[in-house]
């Protein structure tokens, strides 16, 4: 008799916000969901220092603390975690689904892709080392931080101008660094961003370094024109660096449906992708608010699509044979 292979109700790809929530549901609908959080489990909000804008944590917390609860809470009904980074999968429309590590197969009736997106960086000096230390990639997350501050916001497109309409409600003083003497932003962020009395603009220059003052914190950013070479040091409280974000699609380029940018694409008014018993939720499909309880809210929605496909789509006829004839073992769905 052939070898059968167990063949999960869920698999979530990804351990940030959306994923632990999604996780979370799944869990609690007695779906044990086997999650790869990745090495760098907790998404984004592991390189944030205070959050002070998600409801139920009216003193605030440290991004790393709050992941490890949403994770604990999702263990403890049944979550089970593997902290390693997805190799490749293989999605189909209505069929099983593989997700690899390496040679190690693991099927699915359901995935949740939750794999975030990343800030853009700059890759020069003191970007990283300086990360909640005065140089930030989030002005909705990090504005209130620099009341009556002085900052710089670096980029020309529209982030970088909603960055800079955002954060100015709380600095005394802030400019907007940019390349070029034209900006990418559409027509009307740039003139909303330019009647703020409080906002300045430097062209062209580009930051080619974050300095540190003695307390570790940023003093200045060094920048450098981009017609003459020259360099000069604009001290500053706060750098915003507002260039755009990446999704972290690459595992399923060319296998779900994804924008020109990379976002997966999701059905209006749900997680459900272009295949059937593949979901999408978090950063990865949204590049317009990118916040921590956005990317939860969003986690409980695909958790709840999941339970739902599970529920109402039957395997289809040989769906579940295995390569080579092998058969895999189909647990029954919860309240079958």
């Amino acid at each position: 008799m052939a070898d059968e292979k167990k063949v999960e109700d869920v698999i979530v790809v990804g351990g940030g916000p959306a994923g632990y929530t999604a996780a979370l549901y799944t869990a609690r609908a007695n779906l044990a969901p086997l999650v790869f959080e990745g090495f760098q489990w907790g998404g984004q909000l592991q390189n944030t220092t205070d959050v002070e804008n998600y409801p139920g944590y009216p003193d605030g917390i440290m991004g790393p603390e709050m992941m490890s609860q949403f994770r604990a809470q999702a263990e403890r009904f049944g979550t089970r975690f593997v902290t390693d980074d997805v190799d490749r999968v293989e999605l189909s429309d209505g069929d099983v689904q593989r997700v690899y590590l390496g040679d190690e197969e693991h099927l699915a009736k359901t995935v949740i892709l939750a794999m975030g997106a990343e800030p853009r960086r700059l890759g020069v000096p003191g970007e990283i080392e300086l990360g909640g230390r005065g140089v930030s990639t989030c002005g909705v997350c990090d504005g209130a931080f620099f009341k009556d501050r002085k900052v710089i916001v670096i980029g020309g497109g529209d982030s970088a101008m909603e960055d800079s309409i955002f954060v100015s409600k709380y600095a005394s003083d802030l400019t907007v660094v940019n390349r070029r003497d034209e900006f990418r932003a559409s027509k009307i962020m740039l003139e909303r961003t330019k009647e703020r009395p409080n906002i300045d603009f430097k062209t062209p220059f580009v930051a080619a370094e974050f300095v540190a003052g003695e307390d570790g914190k940023l003093d200045h950013v060094r920048l450098r024109n981009t017609e003459t070479g020259e360099t000069e040091d604009f001290v500053t409280d706060g750098a915003f660096v507002a260039i755009g974000h990446i999704p972290k699609s690459e595992i399923v380029q060319d296998q779900v449906e994804t924008d020109e940018d990379g976002y997966i694409v999701v059905q209006p008014g749900s997680t459900r992708t272009n295949l059937g018993g593949v979901f999408a939720v978090g950063d990865i499909v949204d590049r317009t608010y990118r916040q921590a309880v956005t990317a939860a809210g969003t986690g409980c929605m695909g958790a709840l699509d999941a339970e739902w496909y599970l529920r109402d789509t039957p395997p289809s006829p040989g769906a579940h044979r295995m390569p080579g004839g092998e058969s895999a073992e189909i647990a029954p769905t919860p309240g079958s």
